[in-house]
Order: C-alpha cells, then structure tokens, then sequence
C-alpha cells in the first residue's frame, strides 16, 4: 500500500452556526477553516430531526447551500450530509440530497428501527455517531451501516475504544471517524484519506460502502481493521 495514493482529505463530521446552535462556526469560515487545513472536502451534518415544522428543512439547507457556495469560490467540495436524532442516538447519513432533507423532515417522530427501514435505500449509508458517550449498551446492529470509532470531539468523551471494540467484536462492517467540528481550533482532529475525491454525497457514500479508505488523526495515519484496499 502506498500511504500517498489516498491523497483526498475529508471531513465527515461538520456542523454550521445557525443550524447547529452548538455550533460557533458560520458557512463562510467553515470553508475557510478547510481550505486552511489543505483538506479537499467537508461534509456538512447538522444536527436534524424527524418530526420538525417543513420551514426547518429550508433552514437547513441554506446553510448547506451558502457553505457550499462558498466552497465553489476556494475550491473546496462541500458535500450534504445529516446528523439525524432518533430514538436517543445520532445517525450519521450519507448519499443524500435536498428531497431527502426535505422528506426526512416531515416524518412522523417514531422509532430508530422504522425510520431506517423508511428511508435506507440502495444509495445512502447510516453510520452511528460517538455510540458510547452515555452508558454502554448494545446497538441496533441490524440497523446501522458503520460505526463512528474514532469521534474526536474534544469537548466529550467519545470512549473511541470501547466503540473501536464493540464494531470489531460485533463484525460490524464498516468503521468511519470525524472530528464532529464545532468550534474552532478543534479542525483536523479525524479526516478520512481516500484515492479519489467524490464530487457529491452519492459518491461519498459508494466510497464508504467500499471500505478503501484511511483514517489521518491529526496527521497520524491509521487503517481501519475493516480495510478493502491493497495492503
């Protein structure tokens, strides 16, 4: 394996003031902040939930849109991604657009497990974010596509071993990392290196579907246990 050919550096884990009222960083300096960093790519997951008023779902989209304006004119790609509550915990989603902000939205508040069989397709990827910041408990295993090991938000204890544990004991099929970027100067804390750059969530989405990814934690680079690509 050569370590350069995964050259693309991405952030999974995002979130834009005033979307994300935890977070202190507006569109405009979220790109900025990447573009300082040398990374390629953001993903922007605001915190979401089924079950809000439908103006919500604009809400949250202007801020996609003003960050990924802005990433047009310093060429970062921003991408759309989600951080849906459900059921207690915070889904990571992939491989999805505005309709599917829209649509998630208006859904009735249920269950974790009814709104994944709703909206899971062929094309997006769930991944549960920082699993054990509370107690310890078993997942829904059934129901997630990935497990978020390694989410170095510095302001929680994200208790990334047991999480790094629980998906390797469990065989859970892919692992992902983020730094969960709220504020700064914590930027740069988990990115993921891949061999191509994908240009939207769908692609972004395939890329974790097919595991040939690393991790760069803080400019350590570590292989998930999980690895697809060529050693």
């Amino acid at each position: 394996m050569n370590i350069q050919d995964y050259k693309y550096k991405i952030e999974l884990h995002a979130h834009t003031k005033p979307v994300s009222g935890c977070s202190s960083i507006r569109p405009e300096r979220m790109v900025e902040i990447i573009k300082e960093l040398g990374c390629d790519a953001v993903v922007i997951t605001n915190h979401c939930r089924t079950g809000s008023d439908k103006n919500f779902a604009e809400h949250y989209l202007n801020d996609y849109r003003r960050t990924k304006e802005a990433g047009e004119k310093c060429g970062v790609n921003v991408i759309l991604g989600m951080e849906l509550y459900a059921s207690g915990d915070d889904r990571l989603i992939y491989g999805i657009d505005e309709e599917f902000v829209k649509n998630t939205v208006e859904m009735p508040e249920e269950s974790y497990r009814e709104i994944y069989k709703k909206l899971k397709n062929d094309k997006n990827f769930f991944a549960i974010a920082h699993p054990f910041r509370g107690s310890w408990r078993d997942l829904e295993d059934d129901c997630i596509d990935a497990i978020e090991v390694f989410n170095l938000h510095p302001g929680h204890n994200s208790k990334v071993g047991l999480a790094a544990r629980y998906a390797k004991t469990h065989d859970i099929k892919r692992v992902i990392c983020g730094s969960d970027l709220h504020d700064e100067p914590h930027q740069g804390m988990a990115l993921l290196r891949t061999k191509t750059l994908p240009k939207d969530s769908f692609e972004l989405a395939e890329i974790l579907k097919s595991g040939d990814y690393l991790f760069d934690i803080s400019g350590n680079i570590v292989i998930p246990y999980n690895f697809q690509g060529e050693l």
